[in-house]
C-alpha cells in the first residue's frame, strides 16, 4: 500500500503543473482564458485535470512562451533546487556581497530546453545506431 501511495504522489499532474507556472509566471487564469479564447472555468477545469490534451496544451504553451515539455515534465523539487542554486550564486567584491539578477523562470525553461535537446540528442544517436 505504501509503495502505491508513493508512486501516486510521484506521478506527474499535468494540470497541476499548469498552474504551478502560470502562478510563477504572474499569470492570472482570467488572462490566460483571455489568450486562449476560453472562460476562466475552463482553465480552472483545466488545471485539475491529470493529462491535457497534446494540442491543447500546445496552445498553452505558447501563450505562456514555454515549450509544452516545460508544463508536462515540470518538477518542483528541481525548479526550488535551481531557484536556490540562483539564489546562492553570489560573488563578493570586496566587502560587499552582489547578487546576479536572474530571472528563476527563464532558468527553468532554459533548464529543461537543455534537458529536452539532450533527449532529441539521444533519440537521434539511438535511430543512427539501429539503423545500421
Amino acid at each position: 500500500m505504501d509503495e502505491e501511495i508513493k508512486e501516486k504522489a510521484y506521478r506527474r499532474h499535468v494540470g497541476r503543473n499548469l498552474q504551478k507556472i502560470r502562478v510563477y509566471m504572474g499569470v492570472k487564469q482570467e488572462a490566460l482564458a483571455t489568450d486562449l479564447g476560453i472562460s476562466q472555468q475552463e482553465i480552472s477545469k483545466i488545471e485539475k485535470e491529470e493529462e491535457i490534451e497534446n494540442s491543447l496544451l500546445s496552445q498553452i504553451a505558447n501563450v505562456l512562451g514555454v515549450a509544452p515539455e516545460v508544463i508536462r515534465d515540470f518538477d518542483v523539487e528541481r525548479a526550488i533546487y535551481n531557484i536556490n542554486n540562483i539564489r546562492d550564486n553570489t560573488f563578493e567584491q570586496g566587502s560587499t556581497s552582489i547578487a546576479q539578477q536572474i530571472n528563476p523562470i527563464d532558468k527553468i525553461v532554459e533548464l529543461y530546453e537543455r534537458l529536452l535537446q539532450s533527449e532529441r540528442e539521444k533519440v537521434e544517436i539511438l535511430k543512427k545506431v539501429n539503423n545500421h
